[in-house]
């Protein structure tokens, strides 16, 4: 099969397509016929030698496709059935991959959509569990319009949480779209959240990474309501949660998000589509960041 890799550390002219042995399913597990697989900084920052070390490498831990082989012990799905889902073996940007956590595309979504959803989903519940959000709470959210603040939008909503999302002007009425109130962030940020909300938030939540926890921590009152996904290093110097999935992941929400799906009452991030081929075209994107939407990589 063919499969994105790279066999050193560099800018994105060091990926490549290459042919590589089919992957089968373990018991459990299923594989698919990839149509469509997910873009994440996590990958840049493999290529970039910031994580994983060994060469050569693979890419990709969210995909969508047509299952083609099941795994022993697999009877929830059949050959020829349409689904998402995460790969621990992080090579999904290839022609086929074998996916651990797996289910049922919604009948309305693509295979593009769908590839966009799982690492995004995870993240956003695993950070709102963290925090307890529940109806009742008022969630403040840093980075409100990008795709996982989008997503930790809305899941929050779904919950019955109040919620609060910074965002640059131009995605203002976007997040209000998501059932947010949009605040636009930078200097005034907290005086703009305490006009909608005089007491502070209950909790806090910061997908933006943009040096805000002590601001973040004011306005929710203490460290301990505050998580951080995006600064690893503010969280150690504030006292601040720093969630990763080394301590649990929140599988359960790829099985949820279908009938808010089809209910209307979530909408997936707007994707940009690359052939696999175009995968270093892809990172360049990526790393530049500019511009909304989901990096998705096409399998033909």
């Amino acid at each position: 099969m063919k499969a994105a890799q790279f066999r050193r550390f560099g800018n994105p002219d060091v990926l490549e397509i290459a042919e590589l042995p089919d992957p089968h399913p373990g018991p459990g597990q299923v594989r698919i016929a990839v149509r469509a697989a997910g873009v994440n900084a996590s990958d840049w920052k493999k290529r970039q030698g910031l994580m994983d070390q060994e060469l050569p490498q693979t890419l990709g831990h969210e995909a969508s496709g047509v299952v083609d082989e099941l795994g022993e012990g697999v009877s929830d799905v059949a050959v020829g059935d349409r689904v998402f889902g995460l790969s621990g073996e992080g090579a999904a940007q290839a022609e086929s991959a074998v996916l651990d956590y797996y289910v049922l595309i919604p009948p309305s979504l693509d295979f593009a959509a769908a590839a966009a959803l799982p690492s995004a989903l995870e993240t956003a519940a695993r950070a709102l569990d963290q925090l307890g959000v529940e109806a009742g709470s008022t969630l403040l959210i840093n980075g409100a319009s990008g795709n996982i603040g989008s997503t930790a939008v809305q899941l929050a909503v779904a919950r019955g949480a109040r919620v609060i999302g910074t965002a640059g002007p131009a995605n203002q009425e976007y997040v209000r779209s998501l059932g947010a109130e949009p605040v636009t962030y930078g200097e005034g940020m907290a005086e703009q959240v305490r006009a909608l909300a005089p007491g502070g938030a209950d909790l806090a939540l910061d997908v933006a990474g943009n040096g805000v926890l002590p601001e973040l921590i004011g306005l929710a009152r203490a460290p301990a309501n505050v998580v951080t996904i995006a600064d690893f290093a503010g969280a150690q110097e504030h006292n601040v949660r720093f969630s990763r999935g080394d301590t649990g992941r929140a599988l359960y929400v790829l099985n949820e998000i279908g009938p808010l799906i089809e209910a209307g009452r979530f909408t997936p991030p707007a994707v940009r589509t690359f052939l696999l081929t175009d995968i270093a075209k892809a990172h360049h994107v990526g790393e530049e960041g500019h511009g909304r939407g989901k990096l998705v990589l096409l399998v033909e």
